[in-house]
């Protein structure tokens, strides 16, 4: 491996993306390559639905997903280690700024979390299948 390795979660996910931060950070180590943590918020813009918030509600909550975000990789890889990853909060899509993300680092590795599936989603959940499927590099999903 050449590029970063990526890890994607979920910060929203109450039962935490602790393992796959933790299997993210083993891959990037044994290749000796930098990890990369992204975390996607919704983008309401002018739709419907942003009507209904205030104009700064966007960078309040990605100020608030930034600081959630460093301490969920701070309490599953550790201070020291938290002190080399980059941490970056995307506006879009889950899958699709996983995917933009991975293509513009150059990542040679994508290390995301698939959580106990409903019956729609049998294998995996809706973005990691779709990272799965549209991903240019390896893609290690962590149940």
């Amino acid at each position: 491996m050449t590029g970063p390795v990526l890890c994607a979660i979920d910060i929203s996910d109450t039962n935490g993306d602790g393992a796959v931060l933790i299997a993210a950070k083993k891959m990037a180590d044994l290749a000796g390559v930098s990890l990369d943590v992204i975390t996607v918020v919704p983008d309401y813009g002018k739709s419907m639905v942003g009507s209904f918030f205030k104009s700064d509600h966007h960078s309040k909550l990605v100020e608030s997903t930034k600081i959630a975000l460093e301490a969920a990789v701070v309490e599953a890889i550790g201070a020291a280690a938290n002190k080399k990853v980059r941490h970056i909060v995307a506006t879009g899509t889950a899958y699709e700024e996983v995917l933009k993300l991975a293509e513009t680092a150059k990542s040679s590795l994508i290390v995301i979390g698939a959580h106990k599936p409903d019956f729609k989603d049998y294998l995996l959940g809706p973005n990691a299948a779709r990272v799965v499927r549209h991903s240019n590099c390896s893609v290690y999903v962590v149940r």
